[in-house]
């Protein structure tokens, strides 16, 4: 059975708006929203910052239900790379992430990708893997070396 999507939000025309969708759940730290722009598919996944890999729709949940127990991420997308073909995209971009502490803001920097399909319900996000960056990140424009793994 599909699951509902959120009053007021029909299905994504483009991967950018569903990106915009998911980046806005997230800065929100709404559950139900960023549940709504994945597919409804055994087979998606999830990797945060540091983390192992995240299989499924509920697992996917709870992970999100564990991030969003202090509240909503504020990760700004920026550098969005796009590589688009029928049916489907990958995004590849960075997060900035500001954060409030005790020794003032910082920001924090996250390499993400994103898979998107286009299926009967729209664009849909088949998998978010995100890694912590690299302080050169912080240099508008700046690439870090390329290692061959």
């Amino acid at each position: 059975m599909p699951r509902a999507v959120p009053p007021g939000l029909g299905p994504a025309d483009t991967p950018d708006e569903l990106e915009a969708r998911f980046y806005e759940a997230l800065q929100r730290g709404d559950l139900e929203a960023l549940m709504a722009v994945w597919a409804d598919d055994d087979e998606v996944m999830c990797v945060h910052p540091g983390g192992g890999r995240v299989v499924g729709l509920g697992a996917i949940r709870a992970s999100f239900e564990a991030v969003f127990s202090n509240g909503g991420v504020p990760a700004q997308p920026e550098q969005v790379h796009r590589l688009h073909w029928l049916g489907g995209a990958v995004h590849h971009l960075v997060e900035r992430i500001r954060v409030h502490t005790d020794q003032g803001e910082q920001t924090a920097w996250v390499l993400a990708t994103n898979v998107f399909v286009q299926g009967p319900r729209g664009w849909q996000l088949v998998a978010h893997h995100a890694s912590p960056g690299m302080p050169e990140m912080a240099v508008p424009g700046a690439e870090t070396p390329s290692t061959l793994h």
